[in-house]
């Protein structure tokens, strides 16, 4: 085996390269995965499969040059020139791929509605850095607010899908919050309607929520709105022990009304790969029987109680009223929302919503780009 650089190390079934923050340790599988040739330029998909290999790949030859580490493998006819700048940032991100959507989230509070990011419907279509700060936002804080919107249906189409298309729900594409002679859902009354997210009946509970306000002249009716991840991080610290019971088992909801029956189990506090809380689920009207063991409920209950205390205190709520021409634009698997009751006599109060997925949340800001954040 002849190296050009000396400072490569090769073991059994990996190598060591050098790169400018230290000495860094390769699969061979990875390397070879790696290579850009496995990339169809027009599709981006992989078109290399390397299950076909007819042995574990293995280098022939190794070297370091201008930046780039070119390896030769055994048992192939295959060259991969890999550059040192794609090796030193999957080192630098633990061996993930850098994605400029995996923005920290920033919590808020009580006080959280003088800060939300606001920006006119008209910013937003068309100015791609006013568009990718509106979408930062939702990132980062899980809610932005947007002004100046037509009074109309295709407003918010609009909207909603600058972001990405418009995902079904039980309900259709898009629904109503007024009153309605036979709710199918407490939303459509005047009552009060408790902190929650949407929809846990689904399998795959809708990501990003869109409420316009088309009117909201009634007396009451404030909203209210929490971020969820910065009171299950509070949990964490004041009550772990209640923290690891919610992070630890799925529960049962559901939605049932003529010709429906959604049954779905979701985790209160959901945790990403870092153990940071990336969402909760929660919605005591549309919790199921908890089907957990009895002996369990004995510690799981009064965790439960205690974190949707916890969700109403003053510390957390931040209470606003909406107003028309204005749309509230949140992450529904991080921030729980309700309202205050109001008085149906003496105006009219419509909100129209629809859904967005996360995923092409995400996807928008990438392809945003190297605009301003």
């Amino acid at each position: 085996m002849h190296s050009e650089n000396h400072a490569i190390k090769l073991d059994k079934k990996g190598l060591y390269v050098p790169l400018s923050t230290g000495l860094f340790y390769f699969n061979y599988y990875w390397l070879r995965d790696a290579c850009s040739s496995t990339i169809d330029p027009a599709t981006r998909e992989r078109v290399f499969e390397i299950s076909e290999l007819p042995c574990p790949p293995y280098p022939s030859a190794v070297s370091m040059h201008n930046g780039k580490l070119t390896i030769d493998w055994r048992d192939e006819q295959h060259q991969s020139v890999l550059p040192l700048s794609m090796l030193s940032d999957f080192a630098a991100n633990g061996g993930r791929i850098p994605d400029i959507a995996d923005i920290p989230r920033r919590p808020w509070y009580a006080d959280g509605y003088a800060n939300f990011k606001r920006v006119t419907q008209h910013d937003i279509e068309t100015n791609d850095t006013e568009k990718k700060r509106f979408a930062h936002a939702l990132i980062e804080d899980g809610i932005a607010l947007v002004t100046d919107m037509h009074n109309s249906d295709e407003s918010l189409t609009r909207l909603a899908t600058s972001l990405g298309p418009v995902t079904p729900v039980v309900d259709g594409y898009y629904f109503d919050v007024r009153l309605t002679i036979d709710p199918t859902n407490l939303a459509y009354t005047a009552n009060a309607l408790e902190l929650h997210t949407d929809l846990p009946n689904e399998d795959s509970a809708p990501g990003v929520q869109f409420l316009h306000c088309r009117a909201n002249d009634v007396s009451g009716g404030r909203s209210l709105f929490v971020d969820g991840t910065a009171v299950a991080e509070t949990l964490r610290n004041e009550k772990p022990e209640f923290f690891n019971l919610l992070c630890a088992h799925d529960i049962p909801f559901y939605r049932r009304h003529i010709g429906w029956d959604y049954r779905a189990h979701q985790r209160i506090i959901e945790l990403d790969a870092a153990g940071n809380v990336s969402g909760l689920t929660i919605s005591q009207h549309l919790q199921d029987s908890i089907d957990l063991p009895q002996s369990l409920l004995d510690d799981y209950y009064p965790a439960l109680c205690h974190f949707h205390r916890m969700l109403k205190e003053d510390r957390f709520v931040t209470r606003f009223r909406l107003s028309a021409g204005e749309c509230i634009v949140f992450d529904n698997h991080r921030v729980v929302h309700g309202r205050e009751a109001f008085v149906a006599e003496d105006g009219e109060r419509h909100l129209r919503g629809c859904y967005v997925d996360r995923g092409s949340l995400r996807s928008t800001y990438r392809t945003l780009g190297a605009n301003a954040s």
